[in-house]
């Protein structure tokens, strides 16, 4: 009696080897962070955390309790953690926070062991290493790995799924534009419609007992006086007015904010149509997403394909433009990658294009943009911006393209009329 061999399983998609490819990437960002650790120093926005999270603890002034703050309440609870240790350590508890969050997701990820789930992990960590200083730096780094574990969670454990988003929306708002696709296309939505009603009903609870309630929302107005920043997409055609002198357009630093932003020319004007084209936009593919998934087209890929495309249009119809967003995006790719495979090879291979490029322009390039308007840096920014609009328009086309396949599969299953 003879028996089949099984194939072994390859060495990339072993268990060991997937954790030592996470370890590797993680020790490479301690490597990186070590002088500020040691030093007590702090890396990029970083700063403002441990200032924001110390101003409470020590004086009791408390950032969208005490006062109007940028982000929503729930960023107070990670820049609180990262305090457990006090001031001088406050760089290496972020960094435990960031690695023990991924790692997570990275568990996540690959708790089935398929082939495309294996290299939608091995994606995420290029991506996030191609990103560092803004993966480990900034809050979005947090809430990235929330929405990866949220996705992949919500077939099978839709309340903790739903918790996981709702609660990182709290902290940083990009998640809603997931939130979105998710209400759209999933049959989940009302699970995450009620978990995510009770959990922010606890929070402005909390944030009203502390005597804070009309700074709850404060955050929803607090860009609105912004302007167009010098990165984000729409800001291209100023930047080129700006370098080429044509116009009055210029380079503006914003102290307060700590932001450069292009003004002058159609700068303003620009600036003021953000918002309601962000809002259409989202409105459009939602409504997209409506008509594809009354037309049969698969919840699963159509839940991918709608979050890149309302995470994207969060980014393209945005007056900010800060390099943390592409870390919005590297969520949303992997799950796609991790569900979809081979189908989102071009939005992967365009990600890790716009994550180098974003890495080039800042932090490496981006004082020779913003003091130089250097030309080099100027076109590599530009390709970004094209990139990004075209990860936009390749989702659109992939929402048409699975209401279609959806039409074709039930023309060709209807029975023909008797002769």
């Amino acid at each position: 009696m003879s028996s089949t061999p099984v194939a072994a399983e390859p060495v990339y998609m072993r268990s060991k080897v997937l954790w030592l490819a996470f370890a590797g990437v993680h020790l490479l960002f301690f490597g990186l962070l070590a002088p500020l650790i040691f030093t007590g120093e702090v890396l990029s926005d970083i700063q403002f955390y441990r200032q924001w999270a110390f101003e409470g603890l020590q004086d009791g002034q408390w950032q969208g309790i005490s006062t109007d703050w940028v982000y929503p309440i729930g960023a107070l609870a990670p820049m609180l953690l990262a305090a457990v240790f006090g001031y001088g350590p406050y760089q290496f508890a972020w960094f435990i926070i960031f690695t023990g969050l991924n790692a997570a997701a990275f568990a996540v990820l690959t708790g089935e062991r398929t082939r495309q789930r294996c290299i939608a992990a091995y994606w995420w960590l290029g991506i996030t290493a191609l990103l560092g200083p803004v993966a480990v730096g900034r809050i979005d780094g947090l809430t990235v790995p929330l929405v990866i574990i949220g996705l992949l969670w919500l077939a099978t454990r839709p309340v903790i799924a739903s918790l996981l988003l709702a609660g990182a929306t709290w902290i940083k708002v990009w998640p809603a534009a997931v939130i979105l696709a998710v209400l759209a296309v999933s049959k989940r939505r009302i699970t995450l419609l009620v978990t995510g009603a009770a959990l922010s009903a606890v929070i402005a609870a909390v944030v009203t007992a502390a005597g804070g309630v009309r700074h709850l929302l404060s955050f929803m107005s607090a860009q609105g006086d912004r302007g167009m920043q010098l990165e984000a997409p729409f800001t291209t055609p100023g930047l080129w007015q700006a370098i080429l002198g044509r116009s009055d357009a210029h380079i503006f630093e914003d102290t307060v904010i700590n932001t450069r932003e292009v003004r002058g020319a159609l700068g303003e004007p620009v600036a003021a149509l953000m918002t309601p084209l962000l809002a259409l936009a989202a409105v459009a593919v939602v409504l997209l997403l409506v008509w594809a998934l009354r037309g049969g087209a698969d919840t699963g890929a159509l839940l991918a394909a709608g979050s890149l495309a309302l995470v994207s249009a969060f980014i393209v119809f945005n007056k900010v433009g800060s390099p943390q967003f592409m870390l919005w995006l590297g969520a949303v790719v992997a799950v796609g990658i991790a569900w979809e495979g081979r189908a989102w090879r071009l939005p992967a291979a365009m990600m890790v294009a716009v994550a180098a490029l974003t890495t080039l322009v800042y932090p490496m390039f981006y004082e020779a943009l913003y003091n130089d308007l250097n030309i080099a840096v100027a076109l590599l920014l530009t390709l970004r911006n094209l990139l990004l609009m075209a990860l936009f328009a390749w989702s659109i086309v992939k929402i048409a393209a699975l209401a279609r396949a959806a039409k074709v599969s039930e023309s060709e299953v209807r029975p023909e009329p008797a002769p």
